[in-house]
């Protein structure tokens, strides 16, 4: 009985400090928009991995192997000699018109994130327009307890948001300006 008294009172403890030694949480952000074009037509400016000039945020990006798997690309953002973002392509299929990449390597300044993946498919609507729909899962910039706020967990929603929408944004004007 003594033991068992001794385990409970070690267990209480040390279960505040086990609740407080977590860690981040994955994080999950999902955006979606309409076209007015097809889906072909959105597929052929989109669904080249090694192409990105359609995001504004992309100066230029080079890679290999087209859209086979492990095919790389690095991206270049903003202006030539600017900050990339190395990606590798993990999943592709041009008859679902979607693809799946993650990055290995970028620097948390430039994208505060860790671990991320993410899938940008193309979808038709009813009225014979598009649906694209990018999606990503990431961890936060810094790995530890007590992140530093541009590293924290808002941080990377609010980081990975603002490049999913500024694509979007752009595809909405390339295919809906007229």
């Amino acid at each position: 009985m003594r033991l068992f008294r001794r385990s409970i009172l070690l267990l209480l403890t040390f279960l505040p400090i086990m609740a407080h030694a977590h860690g981040p949480t994955r994080q999950k952000v999902t955006l979606t928009t309409g076209v007015s074009a097809s889906p072909a037509e959105v597929w052929a400016v989109i669904g080249n991995f090694q192409d990105m000039s359609w995001h504004p945020a992309v100066h230029s990006s080079t890679g290999e192997g087209d859209n086979a798997i492990d095919a790389t690309r690095l991206l270049v953002l903003g202006e030539e000699g600017g900050p990339t973002i190395a990606e590798v392509l993990y999943k592709y299929s041009d008859e679902k018109m979607s693809y799946s990449y993650r990055i290995t390597d970028v620097a948390v300044e430039v994208l505060p994130v860790t671990n991320y993946s993410s899938h940008l498919t193309v979808k038709p609507l009813d009225d014979g327009g598009s649906l694209i729909e990018w999606r990503g899962a990431f961890y936060r910039g810094y790995p530890n307890n007590d992140p530093p706020e541009e590293l924290n967990d808002a941080a990377a929603i609010t980081a990975v948001t603002g490049v999913y929408q500024a694509g979007l944004d752009a595809l909405v004007a390339r295919f809906d300006s007229n």
